[in-house]
C-alpha cells in the first residue's frame, strides 16, 4: 500500500488540502485495492469484505458528490485513478 501522504500529494486541489472529495477518493481506493487483495486470499473473512463494500459505497457517494459540484475534476480524477474505461 502507497504511504497515505503520498496519495494526499498527488491529488491534492491545492497546497493546504487534506480532506477534499479528491484525497478521499483515491485514499479510499488505495484501500478498496489493498483489501480486494487480502479478500482473494482470505475468502472466508466476511467481516473484512463488509468493511469492504461499506469503502465502495463511500467511495461512489463521493463521485457521485463530486461528479455534481465539478464534472471537469471528476473526469480527471476518474481517469488519473484508473476508475472508468
Amino acid at each position: 500500500m502507497i504511504e497515505k501522504s503520498k496519495i494526499i500529494a498527488s491529488t491534492r486541489v491545492h497546497p493546504t488540502d487534506t480532506g477534499s472529495a479528491d484525497v478521499q477518493i483515491a485514499i479510499l481506493t488505495e484501500r478498496i485495492k489493498s483489501l480486494t487483495e487480502h479478500l482473494d486470499t482470505n475468502k472466508k473473512d466476511h467481516s473484512s469484505r463488509r468493511g469492504l463494500l461499506l469503502m465502495v459505497g463511500k467511495r461512489r457517494s463521493l463521485l457521485d458528490y463530486l461528479n455534481r459540484k465539478d464534472e471537469g475534476r471528476y473526469q480527471a480524477l476518474t481517469k488519473k485513478l484508473k476508475l472508468r474505461k
